[in-house]
């Protein structure tokens, strides 16, 4: 909390807070409660389209599936817990996540992790990567919600550092919708699930400042994780939401019992009374203050009627939880807080829950210069690129992942984006995305390459795409610097997104994350929500006796590039969105796959069309002749062609005989080869260029269990 804040709560309050007031209203004015450096911007974002029942302000958005279902979504960031203890902070920024959708009245179905760490050659490294996923496994895999997808990518700008967001979808029925706000008095407020202990203290102050050389001290503000409390807290939840006799829910978070009770009453004007005292504790000596913010885990606060008390209570007992009424809603528009009989805080609730916004200074930076393209074999580029960790399949990493609990998984780990069967008829497909390298060079185009590239997934897979949520992951916002590319950032996903038609339904915003004094680039990360006709999904693999088709413009685009960072290039110019040419492109894909033209498809993104061709290759092991000097193009560059990362391309792989029908569906398409054979063969007008065996390539592509020193 600032000076200056401190001054006009007093001002306020016209008296001195005591420990414990004070204790709470710094869990409340911190930034990752109160999004005060954020709100200003966040505004720019569109939250409504014809699909959207709830967008943001709650603790997940709502998508209208069908006329029957619902969709709960939401995503979280855990990224200092994460940095500091990584198998506690992934785990419990699982669980987190999990009761954010279980608290709109929806069941937890998936989870997407993209993760992020530095470069895996330091011990420290391996071993935050080694404990987040492990953290993710463990927990998604005892509550019985599958991860399906996300990101796993190293950087040099996150060395002893890690970016762990985890994103949940819930399916629901709308008469089960709940909301987090209580809209009457005199409502009980029930504590439910574990009892209160001393980790998470001060968790989302801890959230809201940069981390120092020594993390270990820090360890306090981590929560401990407990999946099967939490399995049992879903499968009850869901029970007293079926009951009707819910009036609110809200999970206990960051900020804890504080943050809960006073959103909870205070969103439409409402006061609470809570008696501290009451709440169960894991450990002896408890302060009030300490019980006020613990961010203890697996706690969930329900509002109900007193006469519906007992009956939500049996519930509970029913799954052998604690469960205790801490509280009521109150007219005024106070919160008070007793302990053994003793007001011990008292407070107006819009003191705690409306806090003032900050803007920082804004100043631009210019990372951006024209670089020529290194001369650099082919051959040389490719093993580069095709060799880098964030390339090489994370099958190591999603094998630890029960991707296919609960049966819906259509479209496992590995694909553009997974899919989860819904009814008989639709699935659901899911994905994240970002491009920090991106980011960094233009915040802008960055932000809206993540948004075109979460479409270009979605439609891969035959998705018409719905809605989105992001988590906005950025260093501190009091540099000028970074707080512009934070202002930047969400023009250009608001930009992108009112082009396409899709709106923001949730998400979240991490700042402060940077280690004594070195910022990480600007992350965007985007999650994006798809409904896909389960018999029109494409492969995205090749097969024998196929024509190779590529669909989209490539420019001399490979700023950011994964092959500049392999070189050690830095500098260009990040890859621009052409929106009229992205929409085109994704409906005309779209059209092909639901007229059954294509028989695979895949998005052209991270290492350019070497690396979509060459995954194509190996996921259906199959090989393929293609000749570069044939792609629409803007460069003549054999290199610039294949490693180019420009937007708005696809690959397509289908029969001859439908080429005509699917040349008239793009303004730039060409036929640039063939698949069959066991070698991915690159040609340039003619000539040769390289000529692997898909077989040796498959054995780099699953080599990162070696660089983590193990025997595959």
């Amino acid at each position: 909390m600032f000076p200056h804040e401190r001054k006009l709560i007093r001002e306020r309050l016209k008296r001195e807070p005591n420990e414990l007031e004070w204790a709470m209203l710094e869990v409340m004015w911190s930034e990752h409660a109160s999004y005060k450096s954020s709100r200003p911007w966040l505004k720019l974002l569109p939250t409504e389209n014809e699909h959207v029942i709830l967008g943001p302000g709650e603790d997940a958005g709502i998508v209208r599936f069908d006329d029957e279902t619902w969709i709960a979504v939401g995503i979280e960031s855990h990224n200092h817990p994460s940095a500091v203890e990584p198998y506690g902070g992934a785990a419990t920024g699982v669980g987190g996540i999990v009761r954010d959708i279980l608290c709109m009245g929806a069941r937890p179905i998936a989870l997407l992790d993209p993760i992020r760490f530095g470069p895996l050659e330091k011990e420290r490294n391996r071993y935050l990567f080694e404990g987040v996923v492990k953290g993710i496994a463990d927990y998604g895999n005892r509550i019985g919600v599958p991860t399906v997808g996300g990101e796993t990518e190293f950087d040099e700008s996150l060395d002893n550092y890690t970016l762990v967001n985890v994103a949940c979808v819930g399916i629901m029925r709308p008469e089960h919708l709940v909301h987090s706000h209580v809209t009457e008095p005199g409502l009980k407020l029930i504590l439910v699930g574990n009892r209160t202990g001393r980790d998470g203290i001060h968790g989302v102050t801890f959230a809201s400042e940069e981390l120092g050389e020594n993390t270990e001290e820090d360890r306090s503000a981590v929560q401990i994780p407990d999946p099967f409390t939490e399995k049992l807290l879903i499968e009850a939840t869901l029970e007293a939401v079926y009951t009707g006799k819910v009036k609110a829910l809200k999970d206990l978070g960051g900020g804890g019992l504080t943050c809960a009770s006073s959103e909870m009453a205070g969103k439409k004007g409402f006061g609470a009374v809570i008696y501290a005292d009451r709440v169960p504790l894991r450990e002896p000596g408890m302060t009030p203050t300490e019980v006020m913010i613990s961010e203890s885990q697996e706690r969930m606060l329900f509002a109900v009627k007193p006469e519906d008390v007992e009956e939500i209570g049996r519930i509970f007992e029913e799954y052998e939880l604690e469960w205790t009424v801490v509280g009521e809603t109150i007219d005024e528009p106070r919160f008070v807080v007793y302990w053994r009989g003793e007001k011990v805080a008292d407070l107006p609730i819009e003191l705690l829950t409306d806090v003032p916004t900050i803007e920082w200074e804004l100043k631009p930076y210019s990372a951006e210069r024209p670089v020529e393209t290194p001369d650099v074999s082919f051959g040389e580029a490719f093993d580069l690129v095709w060799g880098s960790p964030n390339i090489l399949s994370k099958r190591w990493v999603w094998e630890q992942y029960d991707h296919e609990v609960q049966g819906r998984t259509v479209l496992k780990p590995g694909r553009d984006a997974a899919v989860l069967k819904i009814n008989d008829e639709y699935g659901l497909a899911f994905v994240a995305d970002g491009n920090p390298n991106h980011s960094y060079l233009n915040p802008y185009h960055g932000a809206m390459g993540a948004v075109a590239e979460v479409v270009r997934n979605l439609v891969s897979v035959g998705a018409e795409p719905l809605a989105l949520v992001d988590n906005l992951n950025f260093a501190s916002p009091e540099r000028p610097e970074v707080y512009w590319s934070f202002a930047e950032t969400v023009r250009g996903l608001a930009d992108a997104a009112r082009a396409f038609g899709l709106a923001y339904v949730s998400g979240n915003v991490s700042f402060y994350n940077e280690v004594v004094d070195r910022p990480i680039k600007p992350t965007p990360v985007v999650a994006g929500l798809g409904k896909v006709k389960l018999e029109d999904i494409p492969q995205g693999a090749f097969e024998g006796g196929l024509l190779i088709g590529v669909v989209g413009l490539t420019k001399p685009e490979l700023g950011g590039s994964e092959l500049f960072a392999r070189l050690g290039v830095e500098g260009g110019l990040a890859p621009r969105v052409d929106l009229e040419e992205e929409k085109a492109n994704a409906s005309g894909v779209l059209e092909a796959i639901r007229r059954g033209l294509v028989k695979a498809v895949h998005d052209v993104s991270r290492g350019g069309l070497a690396v979509a061709l060459t995954e194509m290759a190996v996921a259906g092991k199959a090989g393929f002749t293609a000749d570069l000097s044939k792609v629409p193009s803007e460069t003549s560059s054999p290199i610039e062609v294949a490693f180019s990362e420009s937007h708005s391309r696809y690959i397509v792989a289908f029969p001859e005989e439908n080429l005509e029908e699917l040349k008239g569906l793009f303004k730039h398409f060409a036929i640039i080869g063939r698949t069959g054979g066991g070698d991915a063969v690159f040609l340039w007008n003619g000539r040769e260029l390289l000529r692997k065996p898909v077989s040796e390539l498959r054995a780099v592509h699953e080599s990162l269990p070696r660089l983590l020193g193990e025997e595959e």
